[in-house]
């Protein structure tokens, strides 16, 4: 039996996220009504062997977004290219293209932004990990905004401080963590 999604945990990374990443995943329970949706700053040609490694290492099924998918709970999901979601009768389900125009695969900013119309329907969870730039700033602020929790890592825990700094600065009551306490407060909203 399919436990009904409620929480969706939305994660955005770059430079240094990877290994981040894997701590998160390792440390999660068996997901009951949740989706974790990754979106880790990659080039294409790697996000396949990083979804399978993440499946070496997880209790839950760690599958690479395609086209249409439904978003179902107690699944992992790597995003790539532009990634956004739409919500349809079954439930929501993942709109991906590839485009030249957008800097970073994928682009943080569309998935955390794609969310934004749905805030009354499932309960998030917005996390920006280690990176160079500013990409998932704006979504994870329009979330803010409109009462999503979010959390970034502090500058110590943080191997490339770029979005993390972006985010303390220009978040609205964004909760800031070391990548343990991160790791943590996941789990927690997972239970």
């Amino acid at each position: 039996m399919i436990s009904t999604l409620q929480k969706i945990v939305l994660i955005g990374a770059s430079t240094g996220g990877p290994g981040q990443i894997e701590r998160i995943i390792q440390s999660l329970p068996i997901l009951n009504n949740t989706a974790i949706i990754i979106a880790q700053h990659m080039s294409i040609d790697f996000i396949p062997s990083f979804t399978k490694r993440l499946q070496t290492l997880s209790l839950n099924s760690v599958n690479m977004v395609d086209n249409s998918t439904l978003i179902q709970s107690t699944n992992i999901y790597i995003c790539h290219g532009i990634t956004s979601v739409r919500k349809e009768s079954d439930g929501f389900r993942f709109n991906v293209e590839s485009s030249k125009q957008y800097k970073y695969n994928p682009d943080i900013n569309t998935v955390f932004n794609s969310f934004v119309p749905f805030i009354e329907d499932v309960e998030i969870l917005a996390v920006i990990l280690t990176g160079i730039g500013d990409d998932g700033i704006n979504g994870c602020a329009e979330l803010a905004l409109r009462g999503v929790r979010t959390i970034t890592q502090d500058e110590k825990s943080s191997i490339v401080d770029g979005m993390p700094s972006r985010a303390r600065s220009c978040v609205n009551n964004i909760e800031i963590s070391d990548i343990a306490e991160i790791k943590e407060k996941i789990r927690n909203f997972c239970s």
